[in-house]
Parts: C-alpha cells; structure tokens; sequence
C-alpha cells in the first residue's frame, strides 16, 4: 500500500526503469523550503549540496533528485530543473526565477542493464507525476538498489525505498505512526524518504537481521564476518549509499536543519550496520516548509526515528530481481 505526505506543498514522484533497474525520485518544494544536508562514508556523489551550508546566502531549496545511475545519474537534475522553469518558480532574481535543484546519486550499474541511467527527461517525468501520494519498495531511486554487499555481489538482497512519517506533539509527546495528531496540541510531521542501498545488513526493531548479505542459506552477519577478516575486503569504492530526505512542516532555520541531518543519521545507525563506511556515501538531506512551530531537538529525535523506520519499510516493501532475493522472498521460502 502506498504511504502518504501529510506535508502541504511538498510532494514526491517516481521514475522507474524496470528494464534497466534503475530510476529517479524527485521530491519538490515548489514554493521553496528552507534545507540543509549532511554527508557521512567516503563515497558520495552529490549535486549542489555547498548551497545548503548554513555559510550560504540563499536559504530556500526548490527540489531533492535522488537518482540511480552512479555519477552520470546526477545529470537528470537538468529535467527538474526545466520542470520548474517552465512553471516560473525558482529562487528570486532580478531578472529570472531560477530553481534550486540538489541531488544525490546510488550506484546501482551491476543489478540491472550498465548504460541504463536515467536522464533529464525521465526526471522531468518524476515531477510531472510527483504526488502526496508515495510508492514504496522497487520504484524510482530504489529501482536497482541492494543491500548487504560485503562479499561484493555474491548474496546480496534486494534494497528499495521507503517512506515513514513520526509526528511530534504540541505538548512534547511524540507518536510515531502515519496518520492523526498527537494530543495536547498541533502535531508537527516529521517524514523520511530513504533509499536503501548499503554495505551493510538492514536490521528490524528487535535487533535482527531483515535483509542482508546471505551464505551457505542464511545471514553472513556482515559486521561479524568483517571483525573475524584477516586481511582488509576487498570492496568496490562506490558500490554503496543510503539516501534520505527528512521532510517537515516545523519552522526551521538552515542551521538547525543542518543540526536534524545531522541527528538523522543515527537512524542510518539504528537500522544498518556496519553503515558510514568508507564504501558507502550517505547522505540527508532535511526540507523545512516552516508552517507551523517546531523544537529543534524534538524534530532531530524524531527525524532519527523516521529514518530507521523508513530503511525498514525500503527493503519489506521491494521486490526481488533476477538472482537477488527481497525480505519477502525470504518470507515465502521460510513458509514454503
């Protein structure tokens, strides 16, 4: 079932090559939203992610692309950014609106076809189709992600996208869940939208392995199996990235959302492991549209807690590809 955005003017949308596995996600904040990120591991690729420093002049974000397709992928942001030339919204200039486009890329070559990425006109078609309305699983920049990659592509599973949504309380209290408010006043949202495409295990709420590197039919247990190596892996350096985008309608300023990326991160932690390494280019971004009050320390707490919740949906939502298996394939084959 598909999640849903309950943060007025933002909205979400999918481009997905099933042929290929690969694909974009756009999320778009037409009317601006005040953002910054924060970039952990060793291997990022990144688009117009210096404009988001609390040091930067232009405090307003038009849009997020997160794409697969490796570095060449983060081409395809020209097609949000004529998306939303045509429909004259952007940063104001003395001459021209002009809009405001980061974006964040995943390797995703050795799954699906290796000249399949997507293009300027395959984001545009994200944008045309965003919604509040949220596929999850094996769709857009989750298209052709894996997860539990430390003996390379040899038992990897199938990674995806998920989205989660914690909402905090006008009273403090925090209630995590997808719908309603929380009692004792206006509820603020805190959403995260993650793509799962990461090094290591995916972990579920009670500390077990969900999805992951598999051998000899069953978890490799990737920290366990690095911890016991007697010499350094041998890993590809690019291969790996998880990437979120933390949404909220709290009024934040560029250095707290820079604080709540930063705060996000432990969600990453919580839910993958190992994670941050040398291999992987996470990366969060934080979009605060600024429509209701919200408590910089409330909202990173929260933000943490939706992203775990959103690497979990990722990979029980995606659906397995040629050779490598899904959370439900695993499911079927232990109830068969």
């Amino acid at each position: 079932m598909p999640a849903e955005l309950n943060i007025e003017s933002l909205s979400v949308g999918h481009y997905s090559d099933h042929e290929g596995l690969t694909g974009c996600t756009v999320v778009l904040a037409p009317a601006g939203a005040t953002a910054s990120v924060d970039i952990r591991g060793g291997a990022p690729g990144t688009l117009e992610t210096a404009l988001l420093s609390p040091y930067s002049s232009v405090a307003e974000l038009h849009a997020v692309l997160l794409t697969g397709g490796s570095a060449p992928g983060l081409g395809a942001a020209a097609g949000v950014t004529r998306y939303l030339r045509e429909r004259g919204l952007g940063y104001r200039t003395p001459y021209a609106r002009i809009p405001l486009v980061s974006a964040a890329v995943i390797y995703d070559l050795g799954v699906g076809m290796v000249d399949a990425l997507p293009g300027p006109d395959d984001a545009y078609q994200a944008a045309v189709c965003a919604s509040r309305v949220v596929e999850e699983g094996s769709v857009g920049a989750g298209t052709g992600a894996t997860v539990g990659k430390i003996f390379n592509h040899s038992g990897m599973m199938k990674g995806g996208i998920g989205m989660a949504t914690v909402q905090v309380g006008g009273d403090g209290s925090i209630a995590a869940g997808r719908t309603g408010h929380a009692d004792g006043g206006t509820a603020v949202d805190v959403t995260a939208l993650t793509v799962v495409n990461a090094l290591g295990d995916v972990y579920d709420e009670q500390g077990r392995i969900l999805a992951g590197s598999l051998r000899d039919g069953g978890f490799a247990r990737s920290t366990e199996s690095l911890l016991r190596a007697s010499s350094a892996p041998d890993f590809f350096p690019l291969e790996n990235t998880t990437l979120s985008v933390v949404m909220t309608d709290a009024r934040l300023d560029k250095l707290q959302c820079g604080i709540v990326a930063r705060m996000s991160h432990d969600g990453f932690a919580r839910a993958i492991n190992p994670v941050h390494t040398p291999v992987d280019g996470d990366c969060v971004f934080v979009l605060a549209t600024g429509a209701k009050y919200g408590n910089v320390f409330q909202i990173g707490v929260a933000a943490a807690e939706a992203v775990a919740l959103s690497i979990r949906r990722a990979v029980r939502a995606a659906k397995g590809v040629q050779d490598v298996p899904s959370v439900s394939d695993l499911d079927s084959m232990a109830g068969s």
